[in-house]
């Protein structure tokens, strides 16, 4: 890989790991924390962190078009910073009215310095994109490995309030390198786009084959990171267990990526896209049929973390593949936008569905079938892609 690549590479994998290890997994080990300290409800707290979903989802089109035009630097340090001002006041919280503000704050921050306006700098920038995306997943995957323990070795030392506030200032470092990537290496802004490529991907059916496929793993994806610890919590697990089975979902998601890596050229993205898509369903499956016992749910998790691993790829590299790079930012941004109701229905559905039954027996069921959705959607957009060649 080349020097300038490999820098990229190594700055936004940097920020992608502190972002979501700070923006995002806490909320799951906090929010049992939480309901113990302040009496209030599941389906209260999960609302806070949908409204933040909303709020990055709206805001993505947007975003998207301002990097495409203007570079990533602002949305990426600024993100950064945002993300550690609402971890800040999360960690005040003692109204509901205040809690909620400071999800409006981290979806602000979800929408500027996570995922994808990070992965439009990168196609811009980067001389060998599809590389360098793969290598960033590679060392992104132990984001939830080194985070969760962390995240409840904090919560268990500290209180939930100031180990919020530790990781506000964590996800300061992540601002830092932002700067620090733009100052060593300032953004090549792309030239401005004639024809439109967003109002083009949206009249193909491959687009909205994609999107589908996307917002239906967005919804498990934003399930499971809100409510998988308390599930296995409910299962009757040793605590260690849950952490280890949270935690395995990073070397698991790794493993799959080397495995595409070592395949090189002989993978064909799309292929990966249909096998990883189908993976999905299947480890929600085995968790909703196998017994509370480690051994028992290790499948579970590795089929889950190979296909949440393989789809982080495709999301980027794939979206690329099939609808081209014209205006990557503004219509990977519609695609997360069209992610909005099931990224915003799914903390909150979750947690109405374990209030209404007293447990979570029929959550994975759900989750299977939104998973075969997934897959038929992708296999969708694969097919309408090649027809449209």
């Amino acid at each position: 890989m080349k020097r300038p690549d490999l820098a990229l590479v190594l700055a936004t994998a940097l920020t992608q790991t502190l972002g979501w290890g700070t923006l995002f997994i806490p909320f799951a080990l906090v929010v049992q924390p939480m309901e113990a300290d302040l009496g209030w409800s599941r389906a209260l707290l999960n609302g806070a962190f949908t409204l933040g979903l909303l709020v990055a989802g709206a805001l993505a089109i947007p975003v998207g078009r301002h990097v495409d035009r203007k570079g990533g630097k602002l949305p990426l340090v600024g993100g950064a910073l945002l993300g550690a001002a609402g971890l800040a006041l999360w960690s005040i919280a003692t109204h509901p009215v205040v809690f909620y503000l400071a999800w409006v704050v981290i979806g602000c921050a979800h929408a500027t310095a996570l995922w994808t306006p990070a992965m439009a700098v990168v196609v811009a920038q980067a001389r060998e994109p599809m590389r360098a995306i793969t290598l960033i997943t590679f060392l992104t995957g132990f984001t939830g490995t080194l985070f969760i323990p962390f995240t409840a070795a904090l919560v268990e030392a500290l209180g939930w309030r100031h180990a919020l506030l530790v990781l506000a200032q964590v996800e300061c470092l992540s601002a830092a390198v932002a700067w620090w990537q733009f100052r060593a290496a300032p953004a090549r802004v792309a030239s401005p786009l004639r024809g439109g490529g967003l109002r083009a991907a949206l009249r193909r059916p491959a687009f909205w084959g994609l999107a589908i496929c996307f917002a239906c793993h967005a919804f498990i994806g934003t399930a499971m990171g809100a409510h998988l610890v308390p599930l296995l919590r409910e299962s009757g697990l040793p605590e260690a267990s849950v952490i280890l089975l949270a935690a395995l979902h990073g070397p698991f998601q790794v493993a799959a990526r080397i495995g595409l890596f070592l395949l090189g050229t002989r993978a064909s993205t799309q292929v990966v896209g249909v096998i990883a898509t189908w993976l999905l369903p299947l480890g929600l499956l085995w968790l909703a049929l196998a017994p509370a016992e480690f051994t028992a749910l290790l499948p579970f998790v590795l089929f889950w973390a190979m296909a949440d691993g393989l789809l982080t790829i495709i999301r980027s590299a794939g979206t690329a593949e099939i609808l081209g790079r014209q205006g990557y930012g503004a219509v990977t941004g519609a695609l997360s936008l069209v992610s909005v109701g099931p990224r915003v229905a799914a903390p909150i559905l979750v947690a109405l569905i374990w209030e209404a039954q007293g447990g979570y027996g029929a959550v994975p069921w759900l989750l299977a079938a939104t998973g075969a959705a997934a897959a038929l959607a992708f296999l969708y957009a694969v097919r309408r892609k090649e027809a449209a060649s």
